[in-house]
């Protein structure tokens, strides 16, 4: 069995499992057990990319193309996965949303720590990491393309060389750890009622991308992993 269908498996049990956990945090009413689950939830994403990592070294060209995922989500995919800096469309979207639905009782209702109560300093902090953040995206970006013109003749034929795949697992791993080095200074940032708010949007995001992709891949007489 290839490493990608191994991967696929894996992602599978993780996904559902991400699900359990999301649905744990949104019943969950005591903060000293929100700040448990969200470490928790730190720490599955964190297995999800070390596998990925791993996945990476054996199959490359398998992990890059990500069959595990639905037709529209490899369409949303930048070097494998989700672009880091989408953590901040989120968090802007989520805190406008909850922002206007407290704006008729702003001026009279205490502060409620949630993301449409973000401070002036977390706004600032969330925009300098956000700069940093573009700034690796768009450096990772480049590095692919000189990849991408290097090996163009490997990445078409679709063969297993010795050395020549490592650029690509050094380009995965280095968005990955993107990924995951941004979710986590983002959820540092945040109190622990905004941390709970964020993941469980980000994971409701992530759950309602999956399901569009398998109905329009169902639709369209494609069979993807579920």
């Amino acid at each position: 069995m290839s490493s990608g269908l191994n991967f696929a498996s894996f992602y599978a049990t993780w996904f559902d499992h991400l699900h359990h956990l999301i649905h744990q945090l949104s019943s969950t009413p005591t903060d000293h057990h929100h700040h448990h689950l969200v470490h928790t939830i730190i720490s599955h994403y964190s297995e999800y990319f070390r596998v990925k990592s791993l996945a990476a070294e054996r199959d490359p060209l398998s992990v890059f193309s990500a069959p595990w995922a639905t037709s529209f989500e490899r369409s949303l995919h930048w070097v494998a996965g989700w672009r880091p800096t989408t953590t901040f469309h989120l968090i802007y979207s989520q805190s406008t949303i909850l922002f206007q639905s407290q704006i008729a009782d702003i001026l009279h209702a205490p502060r409620t720590s949630d993301l449409g109560d973000l401070s002036p300093f977390q706004f600032h902090r969330v925009s300098e990491i956000q700069c940093q953040t573009v700034e690796e995206e768009n450096a990772i970006t480049d590095e692919l393309s000189e990849w991408q013109d290097e090996e163009s003749e490997l990445m078409q034929r679709r063969v297993e060389a010795s050395g020549k795949g490592e650029g690509l697992v050094r380009i995965i791993k280095k968005a990955d750890d993107l990924r995951l080095r941004t979710v986590q200074k983002v959820v540092e940032l945040l109190t622990p009622k905004q941390a709970v708010e964020f993941l469980i949007a980000a994971a409701e995001l992530q759950f309602g991308v999956r399901v569009w992709g398998i109905n329009e891949d169902r639709q369209r007489g494609n069979h993807p992993d579920t």
